[in-house]
């Protein structure tokens, strides 16, 4: 990291990170990174080499600052295990990331942790060999709004019509959710009992599921838990 940032830090103690800390620094950050020429990405046009920089460069820029936070691990399988906060980097081209999949459940009551998002897009200068990663969006998804959005609203709407487990079990069939008889039965009575809230990322079925973030970039700011902590002249 530049010598010059260094010098912006502040010295003295460690202070814990919590949440409305991470999102202050990801502002800060999001404008602080867009400023920047960066050599090593430079013709690189792979999204997960790009998404693990900026990660990496994040995390270094809270330790720099003081912070202290547990960082992820295989366990955890999220980036900030003790804030329950995973970190995503996206292109503003096709704002989507992939997640370890848990169960289906996920699409109807949320991932179980907040997403932190970064939304970039990398432009390439030739004359100077180095590469510009302007943030256009920087995002904070609450985890009790990481379920599907269609998923979560057709089934409030079929609750809100006197739906009975007949009806949300044809709609989950039609959902094709990866669930056997049990799994089915048990999430149709959690339904009932307990209604989804709404949620607002668009979650695809596969080996992992994959979270696209067009929703959460229109909605950011204007519901409750959407969060829109950096937004830039790219924003969509």
């Amino acid at each position: 990291m530049a010598t010059g940032l260094r010098l912006m830090f502040r010295l003295g103690t460690m202070q814990t990170l919590t949440q409305t800390l991470l999102q202050k620094e990801a502002a800060l950050f999001a404008a602080w990174i867009t400023a920047q020429k960066i050599g090593a990405l430079y013709g690189v046009n792979d999204g997960k080499a790009v998404g693990t920089y900026l990660e990496h460069q994040f995390k270094r820029y809270l330790q720099e600052k003081n912070y202290l936070f547990d960082t992820g691990n295989s366990a955890s399988g999220i980036d900030f295990p003790s804030l329950e906060v995973d970190l995503k980097v996206t292109s503003v081209r096709q704002p989507q990331s992939s997640c370890p999949f848990k169960s289906a459940r996920q699409k109807i009551y949320g991932l179980g942790y907040s997403l932190l998002v970064f939304v970039y897009d990398k432009v390439d200068f030739e004359s100077e060999k180095s590469a510009q990663l302007s943030i256009a969006n920087t995002l904070f998804v609450a985890h009790e709004l990481t379920a599907d959005f269609q998923t979560t609203k057709g089934l409030l709407g079929l609750l809100s019509n006197e739906a009975n487990n007949d009806d949300i079990s044809a709609f989950l069939l039609e959902r094709n959710l990866p669930l056997d008889e049990i799994g089915l039965n048990t999430l149709i009575e959690e339904i009932m009992r307990r209604p989804p809230k709404q949620g607002y990322l668009t979650i695809s079925n596969a080996l992992q599921w994959r979270l696209q973030y067009a929703r959460v970039i229109e909605k950011a700011g204007a519901i409750d838990g959407l969060l829109s902590l950096y937004k830039s002249n790219l924003a969509l």
